[in-house]
Order: C-alpha cells, then structure tokens, then sequence
C-alpha cells in the first residue's frame, strides 16, 4: 500500500490522494468491465474530459497513438479532444470510477 498514509488522529485509515483541483464536475459513474470488456470500440472525442480511478483490477486505456495502464487505486485525466477509449486489462472484472469534467481551458 505504498503512497497511503494514515492522517492525523485517524487509526487504522490509509488514504491515498488521486487527483487535485481541475474544474466543474459534470457528472460520476461507475463502470463493470468484465475481461476483455470495454470501449467503445472505435476511438471516440467529446467536449468534456474524463477522470478515471480504477478501484479493482486493471485497466488500459488507448488515448492517441498511446497506451496507458491504470492499476488498482491509480486514476488518469483523458483528455476528451483526445481520441479515446478504455478497455479492461485483467483476468477479473475490472471496477472503474469515471468522472466527466468540463474542459479546462
């Protein structure tokens, strides 16, 4: 559990900060990718960006010409201009939290 912490006159409590101010929230989700799941299946754009914790198993997300893998309790901004999509990368299901963002110009 390395980059938790246990913070001030908490006991038995690790936290482990995943992202700092961006902008104005949109919405949140939570996905259940089973393995080999996910998508879309073409690469995709949009106006808002994406904020992705994985919170069980591991996931990969193609964003331009690159790769990306999230593991468990690690979370990515995509930036949605960006052609993307995001797949499952594990043997087990994979839990992802999604949280679309307005774009910060």
């Amino acid at each position: 559990m390395e980059e938790f912490i246990t913070p001030p006159n908490h006991i038995d409590f690790k936290a482990k900060k995943l992202f700092g101010s961006y902008g104005e929230i949109i919405d949140g989700a939570i996905a259940y990718i089973a393995p080999k799941g996910g998508g879309p299946t073409q690469l995709h754009t949009h106006s808002h960006d994406h904020l992705f914790v994985v919170v069980k198993g591991e996931a990969k997300i193609f964003k331009g010409n690159e790769e990306i893998i999230l593991k468990k309790d690690q979370s990515y901004l995509v930036e949605g201009a960006v052609p993307h999509s995001v797949w499952s990368n594990s043997d087990e299901e994979t839990v992802m939290i999604g949280v679309s963002l307005k774009h910060k110009e």
